[in-house]
């Protein structure tokens, strides 16, 4: 009698285990961005690696959908369209055009920003930081102060610096804003900006051309998908022009570039993970305000300054986070 109530027992378990199994919640998530398709077509590795951290496996509790625009914004719309034709839980995006692409695509879908690529709010994606309100939250940018910043660390590497040229994605309304800002900062600074638009990939030969015959004393590149695309070209038109430029991503100077100051793009997936596992445990976008980045770092490439004859100040050295030789 104990042997048969055992096994009945067990039987019982197996059933409510498969049961559970059964039943267990797969979230799917999509992931939009205006930049290059990664190399296994899937989100950045570490957005996954964050959310693994949170007990979400792929092939278990979760799978994802990611599309690229490859630098051709135009196919952002009709890429939110199929993310939620594909019903996924959430929708992540990498930068301002692939924000406003899902928000027009869908009012009910939560979106997460992860590199948000512009203000939030001055941007409309928002109502405010506190309140976002409407479907969409994450990580939003400080365009105001951290303009000033680089500008004023790029001034500091090169003191003599009088003219120095914006490279910018004219189509990409976010870095337009953040064009302006650079400007003002200019003003402050007393220095002469050069503002040279580009919109697709065949204009930034465009602009090297326009820097050649107008030689600036800097760069200054805004980032975003298409200029993010193109960065080796840039970094090596400036690296041959012995051109000083700033960058607003470690990952530009690691391929070669001169300076960076800008938040770390693993620290923003962290926090864009933890966002998701918010919302897939219940909480809406509109409740949960948007974040500023905690941390700037800070990123010289001695290498690449010595190339070019320059002598990076100690004082900046010694603030660094990271120099590369």
């Amino acid at each position: 009698m104990k042997r048969r109530t055992f096994v009945a027992a067990s039987v019982a378990g197996l059933v409510l285990t498969g049961a559970a199994k059964a039943q267990t919640k797969v979230y799917r998530v999509g992931f939009l961005s205006g930049g290059g398709r990664t190399p296994d077509g899937a989100p950045p590795a570490p957005l996954r690696e964050a959310l693994r951290k949170h007990g979400y496996v792929e092939g278990r509790n979760i799978s994802y959908e990611a599309r690229f625009a490859e630098g051709k914004l135009e196919r952002l719309s009709g890429l939110a369209a199929e993310l939620v034709a594909l019903k996924v839980d959430a929708i992540t995006v990498l930068g301002g055009p692939s924000a406003m692409a899902a928000k027009h695509a869908t009012s009910t879908i939560p979106i997460i920003t992860t590199v948000a690529g512009g203000d939030l709010v001055s941007t409309g994606l928002i109502a405010s930081a506190a309140r976002p309100g409407g479907n969409l939250t994450g990580i939003t940018d400080e365009s105001v102060p951290l303009s000033a910043k680089r500008m004023g660390i790029l001034k500091e590497a090169v003191p003599k610096a009088g003219s120095i040229a914006v490279l910018w994605n004219a189509n990409d309304d976010a870095m337009t804003v953040r064009t302006k800002e650079i400007e003002k900062a200019a003003r402050i600074l007393k220095v002469e900006v050069q503002t040279i638009a580009v919109r697709n990939p065949e204009d930034f030969a465009t602009a090297f051309a326009e820097m050649s015959r107008h030689k600036p004393d800097a760069i200054f590149l805004v980032a975003d998908a298409l200029t993010g695309m193109n960065r080796k070209d840039v970094i090596e038109f400036a690296a041959k022009q012995r051109i000083p430029a700033m960058y607003e991503g470690s990952l530009y100077v690691r391929d070669g570039g001169l300076l960076s100051y800008g938040p770390s793009a693993e620290d923003t997936f962290e926090r864009a993970a933890v966002y998701l596992d918010k919302i897939f445990k219940g909480a809406k976008p509109a409740d949960l305000p948007a974040e500023y980045p905690t941390r700037y770092y800070l990123t010289v490439n001695l290498k690449a300054a010595e190339a070019m004859g320059l002598t990076i100040p100690p004082v900046l050295l010694i603030r660094a986070d990271s120099v590369l030789k």
